[in-house]
């Protein structure tokens, strides 16, 4: 089919790539000339595994293509993917949809009669905003004289992709939701989706197959609209939920002195619970589960209802983020003047994405309290650099700069790359052998024959 996706970001790149592997003449749209400039010459703007080796073979084929500003090309299109940013609005109160509004005005004004499109909205969005795209696009071709000739359906889809993993999540998804009430939409995307719905393509070289017990189909799910946008809030909601409750259940342990990755076993074993998204820390960041929460939060009280155990999920995870500066503040009392290093910048591995990241409060609250603050991270430090210039945070081009005479080491994210960090070497380059793990991923690691004193996120501390 002839796609074109508006946007170039994580979904809007990673959908027109994979659809684009799959055979599809693929069209990608953005107002952002100079990450236009940049896909043109080869180059991705963000970090993403595997996304290189998808996009290149088929851009250098010529069936995905980048533009700015040449909308006539959607007129060309079969399938029009909205795939633009939807930001929180200031102070939570609901999301910001001026580019899904630019979007659906562009669509609008480009089409013409001739065949039928299928338009669908994969940015996350509120309840009834596939309704309020299709009214937009459909006015627009009513000032037109158009309206009545065109034959066009609006459609949910939303995306489920985690990003670090998200060209693994775009080939083999767990579920393919569409909502809408045109039923030749639903075998439109059926159509477009089948060779992913029935695993019949050939993976790119680099990922691996998928999982054993994985290769019967893909569920196709068809829902009304309202259905399809609550699906997305619900999950993202439901995984936020289960993160907190596990570093709620942390902070219990260390009251009591039970080990929370004991509690986390037993409770993953569960089949009802599964061991997924159970492991303690400093609590979720990224693009999606905050901005979906305070999504969800502000359209259930424009109806009346307040969301109270959405609202604990999303403040006990803001709250959960001090935890490792209180346990520098024990083990060192007074943190002003000492150099804590903090290993770790993006909200979770495999990605230079800092929106939202723990990091940047755990970073702030350091400098707030007088610490001398070093950071590194495998990936992210450019991003970082751009993001937070501020000469009182000084960024390290590897490990062994970023703990040179430091007083405490703090873990933000799980990089497997800690793992593989030279102890007795930076043990003998730190000024005090303080490491306070705000994942857990160096717990049981034996750190105390270097002479480290170790903390991690509810596991109790071993006397002397």
């Amino acid at each position: 089919m002839r796609i074109s996706v508006l946007g170039t970001g994580y979904v809007g790149l990673v959908t027109g790539a994979a659809l684009a592997h799959l055979g599809n003449q693929v069209v990608c749209h953005d107002i952002d000339r100079e990450r236009i400039d940049l896909l043109r010459a080869g180059r991705l703007p963000f970090y993403e595994p595997h996304l290189d080796e998808v996009v290149q073979p088929a851009r250098r084929r010529g069936n995905l293509i980048f533009v700015s500003g040449e909308f006539a090309l959607l007129n060309e299109a079969d399938v029009i993917f909205i795939c633009v940013g939807t930001p929180s609005l200031p102070g939570g109160k609901g999301i910001d949809l001026r580019f899904v509004r630019a979007a659906a005005t562009q669509i609008g004004e480009i089409l013409e009669p001739g065949r039928r499109r299928v338009v669908v909205n994969k940015s996350t969005v509120p309840l009834g905003s596939r309704c309020w795209v299709e009214t937009l696009v459909k006015e627009v071709l009513h000032r037109r004289g158009r309206r009545r000739e065109m034959e066009l359906a609006t459609v949910s889809n939303p995306e489920f992709l985690r990003e670090g993993s998200a060209v693994y999540d775009v080939f083999f998804p767990d579920r393919i939701v569409i909502g809408t009430e045109d039923e030749w939409a639903v075998e439109t995307l059926h159509e477009l989706y089948r060779p992913i719905i029935e695993r019949s393509f050939t993976p790119p070289a680099s990922l691996a197959a998928a999982p054993s017990g994985q290769f019967s189909p893909v569920p196709f799910l068809w829902v009304s609209p309202a259905g399809a946008e609550l699906i997305k809030y619900a999950a993202n909601a439901f995984l936020a939920t289960k993160i907190s409750f596990i570093n709620e259940i942390a902070n219990i342990c260390e009251v009591l002195g039970a080990d929370v990755r004991e509690v986390a076993t037993g409770l993953g074993l569960d089949r009802r619970i599964g061991p997924e998204f159970l492991a303690a820390g400093v609590g979720w960041g990224g693009s999606c589960f905050g901005k979906d929460l305070n999504g969800l939060m502000a359209d259930a009280r424009a109806y009346g209802y307040e969301p109270a155990l959405l609202r604990a999920v999303f403040d006990l995870n803001y709250r959960q983020r001090m935890v490792v500066v209180k346990k520098l503040q024990n083990l060192l009392k007074t943190l002003r003047g000492m150099v804590i290093a903090v290993y770790g910048l993006s909200f979770k591995p495999q990605t230079d994405d800092l929106r939202d990241a723990p990091s940047l409060d755990v970073i702030k609250k350091l400098v707030s309290l007088g610490a001398l603050v070093r950071v590194f991270d495998p990936v992210a430090t450019g991003a970082f650099r751009r993001l937070c210039p501020d000469p009182e945070v000084k960024v390290c081009h590897d490990p062994d700069e970023l703990v040179e005479g430091a007083d405490g080491l703090v873990i933000v994210t799980e990089w497997p790359q800690v793992k593989e960090l030279d102890w007795e070497r930076v043990a003998n380059r730190m000024r005090r052998k303080i490491i306070v793990d705000g994942r857990n991923v160096l717990a049981g690691g034996g750190l105390e024959q270097y002479g480290f004193a170790y903390q991690g996120v509810g596991i109790p501390v071993r006397p002397g």
